[in-house]
């Protein structure tokens, strides 16, 4: 009876074995309240799927580290790989590593620089960033009445999402409705309050003008609403753009600081990027590119937003 038992019991952990997922998970940044919603979307999701497990790192926008980690998920015999980029030029050799080990590996949030050429059992999880830039700067335009000066505030230029935000900026700018928008200034503050709120306190410093602030994400705008105060000028007489709709960027909308964000729906693509790992380990084919819709977010809808948060 005893060796019954003890053979039954064997074999429903084995079964419970040959269900259970395990996913490693290398992010970019843990510092960064966007990439946190993401990470939280992630391990919800994936707690409210049995015997499915997250190893969750932290790369510290270290590309080194990164692939170090990415290593180390192979050797501890992970089922598949998420991997939010710190570089994404330097997704190439990523692919090779996983597809040389044979784990599915999924890319999310950042477009991987050979999202063309991605090995069988890899994928792309994010929005199109063709929108988020796009929409963000039409409103802008629209806020402007089609005249006016503007500075432009970028991400990080090893990210793709900076790069193509940027490039929605100017095409939008160069339509008929927009083409009399000037942009005065344009550099990076790669993503970060701090540095988007030190470039617009030099931007001020050496006197340009400007009636908008187009960031591209909600951080830089904020860092410039901050320094923007700290000089004196009224907020009523420029217009700031961000991307995101984090919860902050929202408050600061309420509060009339910030006119536009664009929700990037970041839980959305965490579950999404679950979703793929989970398929490919298990052998499903899925598209190569699997994307989340952008949505403009002005005071008008803004209500909607603070409910989803």
């Amino acid at each position: 009876m005893k060796k019954f038992i003890l053979g039954t019991a064997m074999a429903v952990m084995m079964s419970t074995a040959a269900h259970a997922e395990t996913i490693g998970v290398s992010m970019a940044l843990f510092d960064d309240n966007f990439l946190t919603v993401l990470r939280n979307g992630m391990q919800d999701y994936a707690k409210t799927i049995d015997g499915v497990e997250l190893q969750v790192e932290d790369a510290q926008n270290d590309v080194a580290k990164q692939q170090s980690q990415i290593q180390n998920f192979i050797a501890a015999g992970v089922d598949a790989i998420i991997v939010n980029p710190v570089d994404t030029d330097a997704t190439a050799a990523m692919s090779k590593i996983a597809e040389d080990a044979g784990i599915p590996l999924v890319y999310v949030n950042r477009e991987p620089v050979n999202i063309d050429t991605l090995p069988e059992k890899q994928a792309f999880v994010a929005s199109d960033e063709r929108e988020s830039g796009t929409l963000q700067t039409q409103e802008v335009c629209k806020l402007l009445g089609g005249k006016g000066k503007a500075v432009v505030m970028m991400g990080e230029l090893s990210n793709q999402a900076a790069r193509m935000r940027t490039k929605d900026i100017h095409d939008v700018i160069e339509t008929d409705s927009c083409k009399d928008i000037e942009i005065v200034e344009e550099q990076t503050a790669n993503w970060s309050r701090t540095q988007g709120s030190d470039l617009m306190t030099n931007w001020l410093s050496a006197g340009i003008e400007f009636d908008a602030v187009i960031a591209n994400n909600d951080e830089m705008a904020i860092g410039a609403i901050q320094a923007l105060k700290a000089s004196g000028r009224s907020m009523d007489s420029v217009v700031i753009a961000g991307i995101d709709a984090t919860q902050d960027a929202l408050a600061a909308l309420a509060a009339g600081d910030l006119d536009v964000t664009v929700f990037q729906n970041a839980a959305g693509q965490g579950k999404g990027s679950v979703d793929a790992a989970l398929k490919l380990a298990k052998g499903e084919s899925i598209d190569k590119k699997v994307y989340i819709p952008f949505e403009l977010v002005t005071k008008d809808n803004l209500a909607d937003y603070q409910a989803k948060n």
